[in-house]
C-alpha cells in the first residue's frame, strides 16, 4: 500500500465513521422530535375534522403536553451540550514573539506534510504531545498573528483554513530540553500532520459533539444541594451518558483513523530519524517520571517548587547515560543543538512550566510566597535535602516526647538532654530482637491512645529506664487521639469530614496501614501511628492556605505563566505522582532523616542531590550507601546492630545532640 493511498484510506475511515458520530446526533434529535410530530398530526386531524370525539381530543391534550416537556429537556441537553466548557489540559502558550524559530519550524513542517499549521503552539509538563481544539467559545479564540514570511497568518489560505479553527499544538516540555532539533522535528511530523484530518469539517463536527457531551457529563457530576437541580442534572447526565455509550466505538475508530492517516503522511518526513528519536522519547519520559518523584516532590513538600525542571531532567538523562553502558550514545548528542534553543528565553518557560508541575502533581499555589518559593538546583541542598532532614527529625521526637520517652538516653551523662539518635535507637531495640506486633485494629487504637490522667513523662535522669509498654490500658498517648490536638481548620458541622483529620486516620489509615505494620515491633506501629497521625494534622493544617490561592488572573503583558483561564485548578492535585505513604514509609523515612542529621553534626556528612535517586547524604564528596537495610533492620525486627556497625565505621556519634529545625 503506497503511501498516498494509506493516506486516504485512514481519512476515508476517519471520515465515515464521524458521519456514525453525527447520525448518532440526528437519531437522538429525531426521537426528541417524535412527540412534537405525532402532536401535529393530532392536531391537524382533529382541525379537519378526521379524528373528532371526545378520546381524540383527550390524546390530542396529553401527547401535546408530553412533546412540549420532551421539546423543552431535548432544548436544555442540547444548550447545557452545546455551552458547556470542555475539558482543556492545563499548559503554558508559547507567544509568537517568544518562539520565532520554533514556530517557523512548525510552519516550514506543514508546508512539508501540505497541512493545515497549528493556531498556537503550548508546552506541558508531561512526555507527549498532541494537537488540542481550543476553539470553545468558553475557550477563545487565539489570536491571529501575522508573521513576515506567511502574509496571511500562522494558517493563511495556503493552508485552507483560519488560525481561529486550526487546534493548538501541545509539546512536552522535556522534549525541548532534552531533544536536538531534528529529533524533536521528527516527533512532531506524525502530530503536525493530524490537522489534516482534524479540517475535515465531519470529522471537526463529531469531535465537537463528542467533548460537548462529555462537558455535560461533569455539568451533571458536580455536586448539588437544591433537589431541583439534582433531579435536572440526572437526567441530563442520564442523556449524555447515552450519547456518549452510542458514539464511543465509532469515535474510537474515527481516531485511530486520524492517527493511521497521520502516520502514513508523516513517513515523507525525516523518518529514518523519527526511529532515533522515538527513543529518546522513552529515555525522557523515565528520566521525567524519576526527576519528579525523587527529586521535586520531597521539595515541594517542604513548600519550595523547583524552578528548572527541565534542565534537571537533562542532569538526570546525562547521569543515566553515564551509569547505564546501553546509554553510552546518549551522552554524544549533548554536541548537537537542542531543542531549547527554538525558544528566546527557555529559563522564563522552564520557570512556568515547572510551577504548573507543582501545581498538576502536587497541589501547590498559584503564586510564590513566603511558604511557597521557588530554588534552584546550586540550592537544593541545603534548602531541601537539610531542611527536609531536620524538619522530619523534629517531628520525630516531638512523638517521642508525646509517647512520654525520656530525652536522655542511657549511658548518657546527665543534664544532657537535647534531641540525639541514641534516645531513637534506644526506643526502638527490642530486647530479644525479634517481638513483632499484631495487626491492629480500631479498637486497640483507641485504647493505646489514651493516657491515664495526671501523667506525665519522666524526666531525664540518666538511669536505664524499663520498656514503654504501647498495646495496654496504661499505653502513653497516641498523637493522633491527642485531646489537646488543635481543631481542624475551616471545619463544618454539615460538611463531609476534612481527609487526613483525625477520625480520618482512625478510620482509614487504621485499615490501610494493618498488613504494613504487621511485621515491625510494637514500639515501631506506636511510634509510626503517632508520626503518621502528626503529619496529617499538619497537612490539615496547612491546606487552607493552598486552598485560598487562586490562579491569579492574566494581566496584559504580563510575564509567561499557566493557562489559568482555561481550566478549573478546584481539585488540585489533578494528577498526584505517589499515593499517601503508608506508616512503615513514613517511620523509615523520619529515622534516616535522624541518622543523616547525626551523620551531618557529628561525622561531617553533608547533604546532597543524586539526579536519579534525590536526595543523598555525602561523606567526602562521596554518596554513602548501606543505610536503607541497616535503618530496615531496625524498624522491622528491632536490631540496631547493623545500624551502629554502619555508624561505627563513619564516626557517627549517636550519643551526641544534633540540631534541629
Amino acid at each position: 500500500m503506497t503511501g498516498i493511498g494509506g493516506v486516504e484510506m485512514g481519512a476515508q475511515a476517519a471520515r465515515a465513521r464521524a458521519l456514525a458520530v453525527l447520525r448518532v446526533r440526528s437519531r437522538a434529535l429525531a426521537v426528541a422530535l417524535l412527540p412534537a410530530a405525532v402532536a401535529v398530526i393530532l392536531l391537524v386531524g382533529g382541525s379537519t375534522g378526521h379524528l373528532a370525539g371526545a378520546a381524540w381530543d383527550v390524546l390530542r391534550w396529553v401527547v401535546s403536553v408530553l412533546a412540549l416537556l420532551v421539546l423543552l429537556a431535548a432544548a436544555g441537553v442540547a444548550l447545557v451540550v452545546a455551552r458547556s466548557r470542555p475539558a482543556v489540559t492545563p499548559t503554558v502558550t508559547v507567544a509568537e514573539e517568544s518562539a520565532p524559530d520554533l514556530y517557523r519550524m512548525v510552519r516550514d513542517l506543514a508546508d512539508r506534510l501540505d497541512v493545515p499549521a497549528p493556531s498556537a503552539i503550548a508546552l506541558t509538563p508531561d512526555c507527549d504531545s498532541w494537537l488540542e481544539d481550543r476553539t470553545h467559545p468558553a475557550h477563545g479564540p487565539p489570536p491571529a498573528v501575522k508573521h513576515d514570511d506567511d502574509p496571511a497568518g500562522l494558517s493563511g489560505p495556503a493552508h485552507r483554513r483560519s488560525a481561529a479553527a486550526a487546534p493548538v499544538l501541545v509539546i512536552g516540555s522535556p522534549f525541548l530540553w532534552w531533544m536536538r532539533v531534528g529529533e524533536l522535528r521528527a516527533v512532531l511530523a506524525p502530530v503536525v500532520a493530524g490537522t489534516g484530518p482534524s479540517a475535515h469539517p465531519d470529522i471537526a463536527a463529531a469531535r465537537r459533539f463528542i467533548r460537548g457531551l462529555d462537558a455535560a457529563v461533569a455539568v451533571a457530576s458536580a455536586s448539588r444541594r437544591d433537589p431541583l437541580s439534582r433531579v435536572a442534572c440526572a437526567g441530563l447526565g442520564w442523556a449524555s451518558r447515552l450519547l456518549l455509550r452510542s458514539c464511543r466505538s465509532h469515535a474510537t475508530e474515527m481516531e485511530r483513523g486520524v492517527a493511521a492517516a497521520a502516520a502514513e503522511r508523516a513517513q515523507a518526513v525525516d523518518y529514518g530519524l523519527r526511529i532515533v528519536a522515538q527513543e529518546q522519547v522513552g529515555l525522557a519520559y523515565a528520566g521525567w517520571d524519576r526527576l519528579l518523584t525523587r527529586v521535586a516532590l520531597p521539595a515541594w513538600r517542604m513548600g519550595r517548587w523547583p524552578s528548572r525542571l527541565d534542565v534537571g531532567v537533562v542532569a538526570a538523562l546525562t547521569e543515566l547515560s553515564r551509569r547505564d553502558r546501553l546509554a553510552e550514545g546518549f551522552a554524544s548528542r549533548l554536541g548537537e543543538r537542542p531543542a531549547c534553543d527554538l525558544l528566546e528565553e527557555p529559563g522564563v518557560m522552564d520557570e512556568a512550566v515547572s510551577l504548573l508541575a507543582a501545581r498538576l502533581f502536587h497541589g501547590g499555589p498559584a503564586e510564590t510566597g513566603p511558604d511557597w518559593s521557588p530554588v534552584g538546583w546550586d540550592e537544593y541542598p541545603e534548602e531541601v535535602v537539610d531542611r527536609t532532614w531536620r524538619t522530619d527529625a523534629a517531628r520525630l521526637h516531638r512523638v517521642l516526647d508525646t509517647l512520654g520517652v525520656r530525652r536522655a538516653a542511657g549511658g548518657v551523662a546527665p543534664g544532657t538532654d537535647g534531641p540525639t539518635l541514641a534516645r531513637v535507637l534506644d526506643h526502638l531495640t527490642t530486647p530479644d530482637n525479634a517481638v513483632t506486633v499484631p495487626p491492629v485494629t480500631g479498637a486497640d487504637t483507641e485504647t493505646a491512645a489514651a493516657p491515664e490522667a495526671g501523667t506525665e513523662a519522666p524526666a531525664g535522669d540518666g538511669t536505664p529506664h524499663p520498656p514503654v509498654p504501647h498495646a495496654d490500658d496504661e499505653a502513653p498517648h497516641v498523637p493522633h487521639a491527642d485531646d489537646e490536638a488543635p481543631p481542624v481548620p475551616y471545619a463544618d458541622h454539615e460538611a463531609p469530614h476534612v481527609p487526613y483529620a483525625d477520625d480520618a486516620v482512625h478510620a482509614a489509615d487504621d485499615v490501610d496501614d494493618v498488613d504494613d505494620l504487621a511485621g515491625t515491633t510494637a514500639r515501631g506501629a506506636a511510634l509510626a501511628a503517632g508520626l503518621s497521625a502528626q503529619l496529617a494534622r499538619e497537612e490539615a493544617q496547612a491546606r487552607p492556605a493552598a486552598a485560598g490561592a487562586t490562579s491569579p488572573t492574566p494581566q496584559p503583558g504580563a510575564g509567561t505563566g499557566p493557562d489559568a483561564a482555561l481550566w478549573d485548578d478546584r481539585a488540585l492535585p489533578l494528577l498526584p505522582l505517589q499515593p499517601p505513604r503508608t506508616g512503615r514509609e513514613i517511620l523509615t523515612a523520619h529515622i534516616t532523616a535522624m541518622v543523616c542529621c547525626a551523620a551531618m553534626d557529628t561525622a561531617g556528612a553533608a547533604p546532597g542531590l543524586d539526579w536519579l535517586d534525590g536526595p543523598s547524604l555525602l561523606f567526602d564528596g562521596a554518596r554513602s550507601a548501606d543505610l536503607a537495610p541497616s535503618v530496615l533492620s531496625l524498624v522491622e525486627t528491632g536490631d540496631p546492630g547493623p545500624l551502629r556497625a554502619w555508624m561505627t565505621d563513619l564516626g557517627i556519634r549517636p550519643e551526641k545532640p544534633v540540631r534541629l529545625v
